[in-house]
């Protein structure tokens, strides 16, 4: 199984570091330390949500209500704590805690009343938009100077967000391979049914993987506001398609069972970094969009091939 889980994540390692590596002779200046100090935050950002939806897609669903968290926790992060009625701390864990039950209302409905991943998500995505809109009045506000503060700094060059979402990531990937809850959560990922003969609780499992990717998202959406100081009401569409690319990219399986958090950071990083020196080669947005969709069409299909059966030689008969 270890060596099947490296056949699948590698590739994703590889195209990442070719990426950076040609970077310079296709969009020069974009390794620059400025160009990587404006990409690095955004790609952390991508990561800690692709992570929420790694979490989901690794027991066979799919969130689609990511932009709708993510709108909703920045909004308390700065409307609702630019309006002075309750301390920023406390907004900001009102706004994760909104991506929490947003994911326990879409777990319950898809593992309790069998509704469809994609319908639940979809439908709570609207939902929260409209809450957006009613605590907005349509209108953004503006992040706390100490929290925007926070999000541009750096340490020794590194930008903090960057740091921030290693320390995520890498915290959520030791947890998922390496404790009893992850192993657990894994194994309900990979068969239910067989899951549920060695007696674990798949459906409050299956639950907490919506639960904990509404907290990812939320605090994905809390950073982002703070970064852009005074963010778009709709800041969480792009991530919408992009979380699921990193996660098909990073070598998860759709059906389940086999998913790798770190895996899907670096494609995160891999997509950041491609947009970034997609538009410094002068390409629009609409370029940009269309290089991701065929990067990750290739990729998919490359990484489909049994490399090691066309690669292994035959044995030589004596």
């Amino acid at each position: 199984m270890s060596r099947l889980r490296g056949d699948r994540f590698l590739p994703v390692v590889v195209i990442t570091v070719a990426l950076f590596v040609l970077s310079p002779l296709l969009a020069p200046g974009s390794l620059s330390s400025s160009a990587l100090s404006a990409m690095l935050p955004f790609a952390a950002i991508m990561a800690i949500a692709a992570l929420g939806q790694t979490l989901v897609i690794a027991h066979g669903g799919i969130d689609l209500s990511v932009p709708g968290v993510m709108a909703l926790a920045a909004v308390f992060a700065t409307k609702i704590a630019q309006n002075g009625s309750l301390p920023l701390v406390a907004c900001v864990v009102l706004g994760i805690v909104c991506g929490a039950v947003s994911g326990l209302i879409v777990g319950i409905a898809v593992v309790r009343f069998s509704v469809a991943a994609f319908v639940a998500t979809l439908a709570v995505n609207s939902l929260l938009l409209g809450f957006v809109l009613i605590l907005s009045d349509g209108f953004p506000g503006s992040a706390d100077p100490a929290l925007s503060a926070f999000a541009v700094s750096s340490v020794f060059g590194v930008p903090s967000l960057f740091l921030v979402a290693v320390v995520v990531v890498a915290l959520g990937h030791v947890l998922l391979r390496h404790s009893v809850p992850g192993r657990r959560f894994i194994a309900v990922g990979a068969g239910v049914p067989a899951a549920r003969i060695l007696g674990l609780r798949t459906a409050v499992t299956e639950i907490c993987a919506y639960v904990l990717a509404g907290v990812a998202y939320a605090v994905a959406g809390t950073l982002l506001a703070a970064y852009l100081r005074t963010p778009d009401l709709r800041l969480g569409d792009s991530y919408q398609l992009t979380t699921i690319a990193a996660v098909v990219l990073g070598g998860s399986l759709l059906r389940g069972g086999i998913s790798s958090i770190a895996a899907t950071a670096v494609a995160a990083l891999f997509l950041t970094q491609l947009g970034q020196v997609v538009l410094a080669a002068g390409a629009s947005t609409a370029v940009q969009l269309l290089v991701q969709a065929v990067v990750l069409a290739v990729a998919v299909v490359v990484r489909g091939i049994p490399w090691r059966t066309y690669l292994r030689r035959p044995a030589t008969r004596s």
